[in-house]
């Protein structure tokens, strides 16, 4: 994609890699992967905003596709990536931001807009909702799903280490795009699930799959499959986690995410809508996990109304 620059940014320690597009005099959008994303999952996003008169910004997370490891993948928390982008935002000379979060993206979002308020212009929360800076708890969970796994040291990197980056990529993406959360079987792991055979989702090409593991050839999945699943249970003391710029949540109807415990019921219930009293709601029907990939004619024109309501961008 011409029209996106890349270059590496030192923040914390770590060089990162960073995608942008767009003036650098306009109002800045910064994306926030999930997994097994990267900065390529916003492409669509990217070039959209750009074309409508902003600065769009994605950086791979540390130890993620292009950007340095930590030294210790381990103890890496939300919090460092949170810690990140306020690095990068200060290493760009940007005061204040718009954040679009996906995934555990979403998370790192929350937590940034609950910590630095003051430096967010409204955010975007896609498929995970805003979540106050406490520990995750998914009780219910069946042990047969890989984030239920990562209670067992190395079981979850010793089923990914089987295969290479592609087919790992590949295998995720057609799991996770379906509505159901996948379970393996007693005797089975996850990357069993899929048969060599299964396409992948019509929306997904070959080139993105090879974009997509050619960055992972490079970083691996030693931090991924570290955070955030072992950071679930990480803590902020803060008084107060209530947000009051504006926000906005798209969720697809076909999220997988809706089956976890309690989700739905958060979603729908006064806590979330209390913690952030300037928030929209937005449901796509036939949207997947993946829906800023699926769909992103609808997931761009949701995000430009969202930057154009609350910038001085007319």
């Amino acid at each position: 994609m011409e029209e996106i620059e890349h270059k590496y940014i030192e923040v914390n320690g770590l060089k990162l890699h960073v995608a942008e597009t767009g003036s650098r005099h306009s109002p800045v959008v910064v994306f926030l992967h999930g997994f097994p994303e990267i900065w390529y999952s916003w492409r669509h996003q990217m070039v959209a905003v750009a074309k409508a008169g902003y600065r769009a910004t994605a950086p791979d997370f540390r130890g993620y596709g292009l950007s340095d490891q930590p030294l210790q993948p381990e103890k890496t928390t939300f919090l460092d990536l949170t810690n990140d982008i306020l690095a990068l935002l200060d290493a760009l000379s940007v005061s204040k931001v718009f954040l679009v979060g996906k995934d555990f993206g979403a998370i790192v979002t929350s937590r940034f807009v609950t910590l630095y308020e003051e430096r967010v212009s409204g955010f975007i929360s896609i498929g995970v909702p805003y979540l106050p800076p406490k520990p995750l708890q998914f009780k219910g969970l069946p042990e047969g799903f890989y984030v239920s796994r990562f209670g067992e040291p190395g079981r979850a990197e010793a089923d990914f280490g089987r295969l290479d980056a592609k087919t790992v990529v590949r295998n995720v993406y057609i799991l996770f795009s379906r509505s159901e959360i996948p379970i393996a079987n007693e005797n089975q792991e996850i990357m069993d699930i899929v048969q060599p055979s299964t396409p992948l989702p019509p929306w997904f090409s070959e080139e993105d799959l090879a974009t997509y593991g050619a960055l992972y050839d490079n970083s691996g999945f030693r931090t991924a499959l570290q955070v955030p699943y072992r950071s679930l249970h990480e803590q902020i003391n803060i008084t107060d986690s209530t947000v009051h710029v504006p926000a906005l949540f798209i969720m697809g109807e076909s999220d997988y995410f809706l089956k976890f415990p309690g989700i739905e019921d958060y979603i729908s219930s006064e806590g979330l809508k209390s913690a952030v009293p300037n928030l929209q709601m937005v449901n796509l029907p036939e949207g997947t996990h993946f829906v800023q990939e699926q769909l992103p004619g609808e997931v761009n024109q949701l995000v430009l109304e969202f930057l154009t309501k609350n910038s001085k961008l007319q």
